[in-house]
């Protein structure tokens, strides 16, 4: 049983999606401030965390920020799907800047959050099964087993989204594959209107990867088409 982290002070919501996921088979603790879920997150290992960002004490990207700096605590790599104020897609563009996984817009509807939750529980599930292999891209080594990227061979840190993104373009180095197959395939779920969420995270391993000495074309936007990474050389 998948256990799930709910940090929301909206009581009301937080019974609503609490009742709801249990009945689909989820463990839930809940918090209703920003202080209590970043303890939480720091000492229960849980396998996603559900966090709003309007919240008392400390609010979602100060709690999501902290758990991403500290390589020490066991919330480091915690999946997180962010509950933005509807519309707001400024909230939304930073949640994934920060490291979130996935977002929805609140009010949320309980089956589209179990939905993404399984995605995200789904795509660590395969990422970790043995017969996953190795790829090799040049410089670029991903170990799907151990959830580890390596650039030259030294670790580049990335959240299960990203992962995910770079492990679907390593498989089709250089191939040119959608925003619609990556949102499938990486993100478990279809490219919704003015959904920004692969850009950001395409953006987010970019930066880190240029961080370790590769190059910025590494990955290719296709306008139109979509992403690319390009063969490289060891």
């Amino acid at each position: 049983m998948s256990h799930i982290l709910l940090v929301d002070d909206d009581t009301e919501l937080t019974e609503l999606l609490e009742e709801f996921l249990v009945g689909e088979g989820f463990e839930v603790t809940v918090a209703n401030d920003g202080g209590r879920g970043l303890e939480l997150a720091r000492s229960v290992p849980f396998d996603a965390l559900v966090l709003d960002v309007m919240l008392p004490v400390h609010n979602g990207f100060d709690v999501l920020r902290k758990l991403r700096e500290d390589a020490a605590n066991p919330g480091h790599s915690l999946p997180v799907v962010m509950l933005t104020a509807k519309g707001d897609t400024v909230d939304r563009i930073v949640g994934l800047e920060m490291g979130a996984d996935d977002y929805l817009p609140k009010p949320c509807n309980p089956r589209e959050l179990a939905a993404r939750l399984r995605a995200i529980l789904r795509r660590g599930r395969n990422e970790s099964d043995p017969g996953s292999d190795d790829l090799v891209n040049g410089p670029l080594r991903l170990l799907p087993r151990e959830h580890l990227c390596q650039w030259n061979g030294q670790p580049v840190n990335l959240t299960g989204a990203e992962f995910s993104v770079l492990k679907v373009l390593t498989e089709s180095a250089g191939q040119v594959v959608s925003k619609e197959v990556l949102t499938q395939q990486a993100l478990g779920r279809k490219l919704m209107p003015y959904d920004r969420s692969i850009d950001v995270h395409v953006s987010n391993i970019r930066k880190k990867l240029t961080e370790q000495g590769a190059s910025r074309e590494l990955i290719i936007n296709i306008r139109g088409a979509g992403y690319m990474l390009t063969r490289t050389q060891g």
